[in-house]
């Protein structure tokens, strides 16, 4: 079964996908967070056969939400309603992570989103 991972940030959105088996994470794309958004990872979900999506879940230190939240919680919300089945993974650092991995670019948010993704699936799928 195919996951997407997502990295969801306030201007853009990372997005990773999985191997058919899911268990590999691989960054894929990254989309500006517009108003198309939920159509265009919906679209993404149909085209790649994804089933289940794996949503970055953005806590301080602490472990209280991140102002973006909110955010995250709505567009997890619209996801649902759609039928998909939405999983929540706490990030941590995963942009820095991202970034020191091959430096900051246009394509850190996709990154990003694979670490979550792979965090999801070494603890679901070891």
């Amino acid at each position: 079964m195919r996951l997407l991972g997502i990295d969801y940030g306030a201007r853009r959105v990372g997005l990773a996908l999985s191997d058919p088996a899911g268990i590999i994470a691989v960054p894929h794309s990254v989309f500006d967070n517009d108003r198309y958004l939920l159509a265009k990872v919906l679209k993404l979900c149909e085209a790649e056969g994804v089933e289940q999506v794996v949503l970055g879940e953005s806590l301080t230190f602490a472990g209280r939400p991140n102002p973006i939240m909110a955010k995250i919680t709505k567009f997890k919300e619209g996801l649902e309603g759609q039928g998909l089945k939405v999983w929540l993974e706490p990030e941590y650092l995963t942009t820095s992570e991202a970034n020191r991995e091959t430096g900051e670019d246009n394509f850190s948010d996709a990154r990003s989103a694979a670490l979550i993704l792979r965090s999801y699936l070494e603890k679901h799928h070891a």
